[in-house]
């Protein structure tokens, strides 16, 4: 695909301009200057190709402190893996110092860039881009990014672009793509889990808490597999969170958990489990995907031949609703155990992707279209008619009950917990869903 990178200093509208071209909002946007640190990829379809695009944080070249000097890295990056360049410039501000300091560096990175003069809102504003000339680039684009204003233009200059000089053919994956969501609270590990794991520094690193603000997604092949990764912001309790970009990361983490198939729940081992990895677990769990449990800087753990053992009964008993998610002691710092997670999320998708048949499901429950189970104090009837499986990714089962009232509680964990005896599901939620007979008026 022909990629394209966006860059320029901060707060002049990159995530904006970005969003309006892929169609949806991926970047976080705001009045924060430096909001985006990482580097966030996306498409655009246009007149039947296919454009790559690329966000990058705010470029800072003399800052000496460590976020901007990552930042820096990520785009230089993003600007090694582009054919082209878009210098985003604020149109209001004019040429500032700074957007001068970003021409040399572009210049030495041999790559044809263009300008785009951002927030000329209307025609009365279009002389506002006439000192930008001056930078020596091949098209200048007058534009409005939050209005989509000159956009079009923008994309048929990018068309002919494609059409004079075609990207590379890429040879297609041979399997389907699994999504997978790293979620967790603030510095438990998680964008160094994504590192290890892509065995390069996709994502900034930094022991400040709340580093990685976007949901920043990247794409692996592993033995024909390909899989993508997610690497969200800490999600934080509801009143820690002072920054409007804050809040909103946490909102796109939320929302990523919904688009994976598997979630990587990361505990920092040091620390043990809180009360908000037990609130994020409940987040996991209601989004349906299946999840792993990682816990991370187990090198830093003191151990004795008891130490997992009193780990996973305190996991257990403060997330008795993730009773199906498996546990993997990792380091990202060291690599220790991190390809192993590679087996069980195969594993997972594998499961949660299989389909009992309706015939076999009524073997297995309904003998006699009842089965008698012992509970305590008294036996009870499980009265089942019927049993199927409507989907999978969650596995979900449509239950018709014999009887006018829902099945207890009691009677759908009995029946979650053989369904698991008998086909497990790794690490995958199982979905109940009941239909059973209208009393008579």
């Amino acid at each position: 695909m022909y990629r394209v990178a966006i860059v320029g200093r901060p707060n002049v509208g990159k995530s904006t301009l970005f969003n309006r071209l892929c169609g949806i909002r991926r970047s976080i946007v705001g009045d924060e200057p430096g909001i985006t640190r990482d580097r966030i990829s996306g498409t655009a379809a246009w007149r039947g190709r296919t454009v790559e695009f690329t966000d990058t944080g705010g470029m800072l070249p003399d800052s000496k402190e460590a976020i901007p000097g990552k930042i820096l890295q990520q785009v230089a990056r993003a600007i090694s893996d582009s054919r082209l360049l878009l210098l985003v410039v604020d149109g209001r501000a004019g040429v500032t110092p700074l957007d001068e300091q970003l021409l040399p560096m572009l210049r030495r990175t041999s790559k044809p860039f263009w300008v785009i003069v951002n927030k000329i809102d209307s025609p009365d504003l279009e002389a506002l881009a006439a000192p930008f000339y001056a930078f020596g680039a091949r098209e200048v684009f007058p534009v409005s990014a939050e209005h989509a204003r000159g956009l079009g233009d923008l994309l048929d200059a990018l068309h002919e672009r494609v059409e004079e000089e075609p990207a590379d053919a890429q040879e297609a994956p041979s399997a389907g793509e699994i999504t997978i969501a790293v979620v967790g609270r603030p510095n438990v590990g998680k964008s160094s889990l994504v590192n290890r794991l892509l065995g390069e520094e996709r994502i900034i690193v930094n022991e400040i808490p709340g580093t990685t603000r976007d949901a920043v997604d990247t794409v692996l092949v592993r033995e024909s597999v390909r899989y993508r990764l997610i690497d969200t912001a800490g999600i934080r309790r509801k009143g820690r969170t002072d920054l409007r970009a804050e809040k909103v990361s946490v909102v796109v983490a939320r929302r990523s958990m919904k688009r994976a198939s598997i979630a990587l729940l990361l505990l920092d081992a040091v620390e043990g489990v809180t009360k908000l990895d037990a609130a994020i677990g409940g987040y996991a769990s209601e989004s349906g995907c299946s999840v792993i449990i990682v816990l991370n800087k187990w090198d830093r753990v003191q151990r004795d031949p008891h130490t997992l053992e009193k780990f996973t009964a305190d996991i257990r008993r403060r997330m008795k609703y993730l009773a199906y998610a498996p546990i993997l002691t990792v380091s990202a710092l060291t690599g220790m155990r991190v390809t192993k997670l590679f087996e069980m999320i195969n594993r997972a998708h594998a499961a949660r992707t299989l389909r009992v048949p309706t015939g076999e499901l009524n073997n297995l429950f309904v003998p006699d279209m009842a089965v008698t189970w012992q509970t305590r104090p008294t036996a009870q009837k499980l009265e089942i008619k019927y049993l199927t499986q409507v989907s999978s990714s969650p596995p979900t089962f449509v239950v018709f009950s014999a009887g006018s009232k829902p099945l207890h509680f009691s009677s759908e964990r009995f029946l979650i917990n053989r369904l698991r005896e008998r086909y497990e599901f790794y690490a995958a939620p199982i979905r109940i869903k009941q239909k059973f007979r209208l009393p008579h008026k």
